[in-house]
């Protein structure tokens, strides 16, 4: 457990520092952390098919399925089930030599719907225990689940807007043809290249989802001997053409060092 431990840990930096973390994560899984009680719903939106098959046995009589032929139609004959990894593993202790049968089935599918539900209790409680250490997690029980994605891990979109309220210009103005040019360009990338752009001026991935908790700015500034500045705007400048230059600024994001 000390893994999920430290992945509290890093989780609750986060949100102290403000510094997004790049993480995906089920949706299930924020809601634990909320101790915001599971639904099927949310075992649906990670595993649709599993809870499909479950309702198909809970309503296995209308497909014309009868006690005398439901072992020749079900594959299962106990009490095991599909865990998140994909492994049959007993789905409540000792289900291994309990018979699954056409009259039990109903208990057979809440018990495994239980077991997937819970499943990652325990790690769970593992990274609520890391967080602890950084911030008040009783606190996150009035947070929605969204709200603590968005404080742990920021927002997913790189937005222009948001970069250009926290741009510093240098030795150049706004409306100079080479911003404009920049900007543009940077409007025409997908979200993957912005992140990508993010990653090349501040090291980061993500940004916070308030705006104001964005203090480190990156810098759009005027260049002297271009043919030795690799900058952005030195870009631009060494390749005016307007077709040329948004060509070389993926390039330049693309092959930069992260």
């Amino acid at each position: 457990m000390l893994q999920f431990k430290f992945l509290g840990i890093l989780m609750g930096v986060a949100i102290r520092t403000k510094k997004p973390l790049d993480l995906h994560l089920a949706p299930l899984v924020w809601k634990q952390l909320c101790c915001i009680p599971l639904l099927l719903e949310d075992l649906e939106e990670v595993d649709l098919l599993y809870v499909q098959t479950l309702k198909s046995i809970l309503h296995i009589e209308d497909s014309g399925i009868t006690e005398d032929n439901f072992h020749e139609m079900i594959p299962l004959d106990s009490f095991v089930g599909q865990s998140a990894d994909g492994k049959m593993v007993p789905i409540i202790p000792g289900g291994n030599s309990i018979p699954l049968t056409f009259s039990n089935r109903k208990e057979y599918v809440e018990r495994a719907i239980e077991y997937r539900l819970h499943e990652i209790d325990r790690q769970v409680a593992a990274v609520r225990e890391g967080m602890s250490w950084i911030v008040p997690v009783p606190l996150l029980s009035l947070l929605t689940a969204k709200q603590l994605e968005q404080m742990v891990c920021g927002m997913p979109e790189i937005c222009c807007d948001v970069l250009k309220k926290v741009v510093r210009y240098r030795e150049v103005d706004e409306q100079h043809s080479l911003v404009q040019w920049f900007w543009q360009t940077l409007e025409e990338f997908s979200n993957e290249e912005r992140v990508l752009f993010m990653r090349f001026v501040s090291g980061r991935s993500r940004l916070p989802a308030n705006t104001a908790d964005i203090s480190q700015r990156f810098q759009i500034m005027k260049v002297d001997r271009v043919s030795e500045s690799w900058s952005l705007l030195g870009v631009l400048c060494r390749y005016k053409g307007r077709k040329a230059a948004p060509f070389m600024f993926v390039v330049l994001v693309n092959n930069s060092p992260s």
